[in-house]
């Protein structure tokens, strides 16, 4: 028997006491956009989760291909009854079992999804200001390069930027530079540069991010490059915009008394949705 919220119940009625991501973070995940029934990016999404089971020492199903989980989204996209656009995640999770030392490295998973408006990335001009999160630290390593259950620096972040009206914030690592926002990469355009921190920094390493990158390179006169951006750089760009997935580009308006314009936010932009539109 297990008490949960003041009730007294069967512990098998309740899955979470067995969970490994609910109790230790113990899973990694990935959030998907599908458009008319295809998978942006499928090919990124499925290496990188690949990739995240072998960094925590999953062990990765014989049937985990990318056409098996490719039919395991869509089907149930499908069956929600979603036609145009939506958004789904995959979690991955160590089966239940031991405490911080598992009993076995097999895993479960879960896919769920919701309905989005728009097929095509559209860009959000309305005032967008962002601040530093200073109470807790992005670290220097492996694990914060990958999407793991574990997200409470997101999570409190968020709440700090709800409480003080801002539309997000930006995380800092354990030396003090700027990593990523708190639901995306970070760019910033200073004159013809474009820069983003490199994954060493402990930023996350973005399917969005690798687009909009491999884009970039492709836009006559801009420098791309991967470099430390601190606190004070930021007081010194002409843009600053966050990308994931989900939204695609979210161009920032206002860092404390700075505001920024979005020229090349825009252009980017077009250019991921013709990407898109010729795959």
């Amino acid at each position: 028997m297990i008490n949960f919220n003041g009730n007294i119940v069967e512990q098998e009625d309740n899955i979470l006491t067995q969970n490994r991501a609910f109790l230790y973070g113990d899973g990694v995940f990935e959030t998907l956009k599908i458009v008319n029934n295809k998978i942006l990016f499928l090919e990124d999404h499925y290496f990188r989760l690949m990739a995240s089971m072998r960094v925590v020492r999953m062990e990765i199903p014989m049937n985990f291909t990318m056409e098996f989980l490719e039919e395991q989204v869509l089907s149930l996209v499908q069956q929600n009854g979603i036609s145009a656009s939506a958004r789904a995640r995959i979690t991955v999770f160590r089966n239940d079992g031991g405490l911080y030392l598992p009993k076995t490295n097999e895993v479960s998973y879960l896919i769920h999804s919701i309905s989005l408006d728009n097929t095509v990335y559209t860009l959000n001009t309305a005032e967008y200001e962002v601040d530093l999160y200073k109470d807790f630290y992005v670290t220097k390593q492996l694990l914060s390069s990958i999407k793991t259950t574990n997200k409470l620096i997101n999570v409190t972040g968020s709440i700090f930027a709800h409480e003080n009206g801002l539309a997000n914030c930006l995380l800092i690592n354990d030396t003090k530079n700027v990593v990523e926002g708190l639901q995306g990469n970070l760019f910033m355009v200073v004159g013809k540069k474009l820069i983003t921190p490199p994954i060493s920094e402990g930023c996350l390493n973005g399917v969005m991010r690798r687009q909009i990158l491999a884009l970039a390179k492709k836009v006559e006169g801009i420098e791309v490059l991967e470099e430390i951006i601190s606190p004070f750089d930021l007081q010194k760009a002409d843009e600053l915009f966050l990308t994931n997935v989900i939204t695609g580009i979210q161009p920032i308006t206002k860092y404390r008394k700075k505001e920024f314009t979005n020229n090349l936010a825009h252009l980017l932009l077009q250019k991921l949705n013709e990407s898109i539109s010729e795959n």
